[in-house]
């Protein structure tokens, strides 16, 4: 014999089965131990949560015991398992479809004998729908004599003929058979509404799993990429490596051959200045006078000649050789690397300052010059990075001093700015590496403000002023019939344009005007307005 349905909780065979608002069914037992959601301290517990789905669903007021039957569940337990609803040990085999009974196989003969329930319809219980309990009467908690035959449309629920009478008199009511049309059709639209989000659902979840291969997909192609350019960058590096290695080695056995070349060089003079040396100091110990003046002419071309050679007091190559790993090394193997060999030295004494701003500059001005760095051959260093400082400082004012900026192009180039806020003489020291650089201190002439100019630059005051006789020219003309002012031709005209204010024949030049009176600052004004 089959078992009926088990609750899921505690796995036992459905003992009263509620219905939860998720649509999980367990058995009463189960339900009534589960923990409560409620605040702590509250009387009651208005919430639970549903071990199957782990949601949180709502209990009525009344608890438990309010939750909807699972009738469905019943009715599957019943049929395999269902017992005669007139003896007590029978077994129920078939089913009175007029009164709703299960009946044994006895009770059956006993039903269809009797004269009341001769014509009742029996059918075999396994023909029944769905094994369940279709077509046997479901009767009122309320009043268990009573079948539920009525939908009580206000409350929402199916109600017995004295709940009609008792508690819903004034609701509106309708047999069941009636009722499930309306509610029935309801239901079956909301069926197909959910049934359409199912297929959605299904739609979406089936474009997430088609994502998530693509994704993996995708990833598995984006990991191959990844391990084929790092295998290529390795390759790259390596390749590169090597290169800067037997760069590193051929550096170095250029600086040793060239080392050993000047060693043996100096070896070799040193050989003979030694023989010259022991013969001359032989001879003038040990020879006579008349020796001495027969090989004098000899020795002294010898030893002439020895001190005259030149050879290099310091070491012909140094020991600067650097690794630079930020500095870009071009292409290798399509990848670009990094990391470049340098055997340049800066030489501070090699080092040339150029630039308009090396002589002079005019006070609270921007200006400043240009510091080259070269090595010891006089090459250009080629690259940045080196210790430069620059100090201007006034000479006649210890504690007036410029604060330069230095800027470092990246090329071996650096440009010193600085903007003077007094004029005056002024000492600017550049060090490379704490040594001066070449002409390095040297004198700035720091002028005063460039002064603009306040007049007019024209031909003549007779034509600037339109004839007025009191205006006045700086350059200090005049004209016959009380003209104050400079004309063509005229005493004083310097026979070519220039300025009002101070005669200077330059239009691009510095005012050299001093302060003017009243009167003729008035007349030089009424110059410049005309």
């Amino acid at each position: 014999m089959a078992s009926g349905p088990r609750c899921p909780v505690c796995a036992e065979p459905c003992v009263s089965p509620r219905l939860l608002p998720c649509l999980h069914s367990l058995c009463a037992p189960c339900l009534r131990r589960l923990g409560p959601l409620g605040e702590p301290g509250r009387a009651a517990a208005r919430s639970v949560l549903c071990p199957v789905c782990d949601a949180e669903v709502a209990l009525p007021p009344g608890g438990v015991g309010q939750l909807t039957p699972d009738y469905l569940a019943l009715g599957r337990g019943g049929a395999a398992a269902a017992a005669c609803d007139l003896c007590v040990d029978g077994a129920a085999v078939r089913r009175c479809l007029t009164c709703g009974t299960d009946l044994c196989l006895f009770c059956c003969q006993a039903h269809r004998r009797q004269k009341r329930t001769a014509s009742h319809a029996v059918t075999e219980l396994e023909n029944t729908k769905d094994c369940s309990q279709a077509g046997k009467p479901l009767f009122c908690p309320s009043h268990p004599t009573e079948e539920l035959r009525l939908f009580c449309e206000q409350c929402d629920q199916p109600v017995c003929r004295d709940c009609v009478v008792d508690r819903h008199r004034q609701h509106p009511c309708d047999f069941t058979g009636n009722a499930i049309h309306r509610h029935g059709d309801a239901l079956r639209e909301l069926l197909k509404s959910t049934q359409q989000h199912m297929v959605t659902l299904e739609g979406v979840l089936s474009q997430i799993d088609d994502m998530g291969s693509a994704i993996r997909s995708r990833a598995d192609a984006v990991a191959a990429e990844i391990c084929l350019f790092a295998t290529g960058y390795v390759k790259a590096i390596e390749e590169h490596r090597d290169q800067l290695l037997k760069q590193l080695g051929d550096l170095k056995v250029q600086k040793e051959n060239m080392l050993l070349l000047q060693k043996a060089q100096l070896q070799q003079l040193l050989l003979d200045m030694r023989t010259g040396v022991e013969f001359t100091e032989r001879l003038l110990m040990s020879g006579s006078d008349l020796e001495i003046l027969i090989t004098k002419g000899v020795v002294g071309s010898r030893l002439a000649k020895l001190n005259s050679v030149a050879y290099n007091t310091q070491p012909s190559v140094d020991d600067g050789i650097q690794f630079s790993p930020q500095e870009r090394a071009g292409q290798c193997c399509g990848y670009e690397v990094f990391g470049v060999i340098l055997n340049k030295v800066v030489d501070p004494a090699r080092c040339t300052l150029h630039g308009e701003g090396l002589q002079s500059a005019r006070q609270n001005k921007l200006t400043g010059f240009t510091l080259l760095c070269n090595d010891a051959t006089g090459e250009k260093m080629g690259r940045g990075g080196e210790a430069v400082r620059v100090t201007i400082t006034h000479k006649d004012k210890r504690d007036c001093a410029v604060m330069p900026t230095v800027c470092d192009n990246g090329d071996g180039t650096y440009r010193i700015s600085y903007s003077p806020e007094e004029p005056g003489l002024y000492a600017v020291c550049v060090y490379v590496k704490g040594q001066h650089v070449q002409g390095s201190p040297f004198t700035l002439m720091v002028k005063n403000k460039f002064r603009e100019h306040q007049g007019v630059f024209h031909c003549c005051t007779f034509c600037s002023s339109g004839g007025q006789k009191a205006a006045r020219c700086a350059c200090g003309g005049t004209m016959p019939g009380g003209y104050q002012g400079c004309g063509h031709g005229h005493k004083g005209h310097p026979g070519c344009h220039h300025w009002s204010c101070c005669g200077q024949v330059k239009e691009s030049s510095e005012c050299l005007g001093g302060p003017a009176s009243n009167n003729s600052q008035r007349s030089f004004l009424r110059t410049v307005a005309l």
